[in-house]
């Protein structure tokens, strides 16, 4: 199986854009224990205010500011809520 798009979009929001892909992928990105490749980011004057993703050695996390958590991972259709209630509160 190859990765398989099953988002992408980005669009202007607030004073910034957003921008999102998420990929199904045929094996987990180590330490990630799904099939989902993804990179959710909210930029603000070329910097980056919000962002999820999954880089491989990392696993998930996410980006508030200058500030780097942990993020806990359920389905795509959650990782898109709990980013976009994020970028709300930067907002």
């Amino acid at each position: 199986m190859k990765a398989n798009l099953i988002y992408k979009t980005k669009y202007e929001h607030g004073k910034g854009f957003v921008e999102i892909v998420i990929w199904e992928v045929p094996k987990p990105v180590p330490p990630s224990e799904h099939a989902f490749k993804y990179s959710l980011v909210y930029i603000v004057n070329g910097q980056r205010v919000v962002g999820y993703d999954n880089e491989r050695g990392k696993g998930d996390h996410k980006h508030l500011g200058e500030n780097e958590y942990p993020y806990k991972w359920v389905s795509p259709s959650q990782l898109m809520k709990d980013f976009m209630s994020d970028v709300e509160s930067m907002l």
